[in-house]
């Protein structure tokens, strides 16, 4: 989802069973997110919980003036990781939930593993909403739908075009396409142009670039039988190769921790020209590269298309109020409602529907040199082949070669080799 994002370089490795630790419940349960009736007039309150950005500011205070009697919570977490993390507990607890729980996609296949946890959220109003790919990821083998999609994160390539006119680069954003157009290898081949011819760096993040090309890889860490094969598929060890060294060797990364103090400053200066950004990334570059004048958006891709982010509306079992709640996931991911959390944080709609819609035709972003964002990203939407099987272990093992990645590139403390070696043992305690 979106500005989400989500899936940090730091994240902390959690085992894989629900946490069975107490939390909270009790009288504190209201405090914790729970829904509640007020005793005397019968009102409902229903908490939403979410991380990062989902837009949905403006639209809860909406659904409570359509829905007199309804009181809604929002419960947002600072992290995509710690709401993660609050949530395994609040199941194995069964107690200290939110009536409404926002999933992340690259975990999603975690709790797909507790079916008993969470309400079917099947209905004849919601079917066909979504793209085909969006509702498999959580539709079960019984045919119980364990979420409602929110985002999806079409990726292009967001750029400096006043850097690029330095470099002696063309700065339009059709002909920066062109330029990139190709593989991972003709994105890294422009860039060492770039850094001769400026001595900045090309990017910002070797670990940024990995979400993009582990997103193009079928079954990455894991079979669908449960088999653990990061360590087996060549894929990997390739790729990260190629990403350190250009990153590194090539000196084509600007060295920064995604989401570090240092990473949210380099905005202000010329530190990096490109990033690879989802519709969700759109508003952090903003916020973060405030009287900043040059950033565009190319509708190009290396490799093609992928996809980063994206998330689900989850009903917990344990909540008291399990209809109301299911009402209102299905309003906040309607096509209306997801045009305008896209509008407002630059989320981007999953909905078929939403796709096609002229509000979405017709949206531009104003700090990004009035690029047609809405049609952008509905093109690099349909530039996504491969939807990445995410087996219960690719949160642990994708933070594991986060890791390996920024000991490389961000803190210099080891080659690629001892690094590739530490990123081993860390999936050997996984199998």
């Amino acid at each position: 989802m979106q500005i989400r994002r989500r899936t940090t370089l730091l994240a902390a490795t959690v085992t894989s069973a629900l946490v069975l630790g107490a939390c909270g419940g009790g009288e504190d349960e209201d405090e914790d997110g729970a829904g509640s009736s007020d005793g005397e007039g019968g009102d409902i309150t229903l908490s939403v919980a979410t991380f990062n950005e989902f837009g949905y500011e403006e639209l809860l205070p909406e659904y409570e003036e359509l829905n007199p009697g309804i009181t809604v919570q929002h419960v947002k977490a600072d992290t995509a990781d710690n709401a993660r993390a609050a949530l395994r507990n609040s199941l194995g607890a069964d107690s200290g939930a939110s009536d409404i729980e926002a999933v992340e996609v690259d975990w999603v296949t975690e709790f797909r593993q507790y079916p008993d946890k969470f309400v079917d959220l099947t209905s004849e109003e919601v079917e066909g909403r979504w793209l085909p790919w969006k509702t498999e990821a959580v539709t079960l083998e019984d045919g119980m739908l364990l979420g409602y999609g929110t985002d999806m994160g079409p990726q292009a390539v967001c750029y400096r075009a006043d850097l690029f006119e330095q470099a002696g680069l063309p700065t339009d954003r059709d002909e920066v396409a062109a330029l990139l157009e190709g593989g991972w290898d003709t994105y890294f081949e422009v860039g060492a142009d770039f850094v001769a011819a400026t001595d900045i760096p090309w990017y910002d993040s070797a670990g940024a670039l990995w979400q993009g090309m582990i997103n193009q890889v079928e079954q990455p860490y894991e079979t669908p039988e449960g088999e653990i094969v990061a360590l087996d598929n060549p894929q990997i060890r390739e790729l990260y190769d190629q990403v350190l060294t250009a990153s590194v060797d090539q000196g084509l990364s600007a060295g920064l921790g995604q989401w570090s103090a240092d990473w949210n400053a380099a905005f202000q200066g010329d530190e990096f020209a490109t990033m690879l950004c989802p519709p969700w990334m759109l508003g952090i570059i903003e916020g973060n590269a405030a009287d900043v004048d040059g950033w565009d958006v190319a509708p190009v891709f290396p490799g093609g298309g992928g996809n980063w982010g994206g998330a689900y509306l989850t009903v917990p079992a344990q909540g008291e109020h399990v209809e109301e709640a299911k009402a209102l996931a299905a309003w906040l991911t309607a096509p209306e409602q997801q045009i305008k959390a896209f509008e407002s944080k630059g989320t981007f709609p999953s909905q078929a529907e939403a796709l096609e819609s002229e509000e979405l035709a017709a949206s531009s972003n104003a700090f990004f040199n009035e690029a047609p964002t809405g049609t952008i990203f509905a093109g690099q939407a349909d530039a996504v082949t491969v939807t990445p099987f995410k087996g219960p272990r690719y949160f642990e093992i994708n933070t594991a070669m986060a890791d390996a990645i920024s000991r490389v590139d961000v803190d210099q403390t080891d080659d690629a080799d001892s690094s590739w070696d530490k990123f081993v043992a860390a999936v050997g305690e996984l199998r």
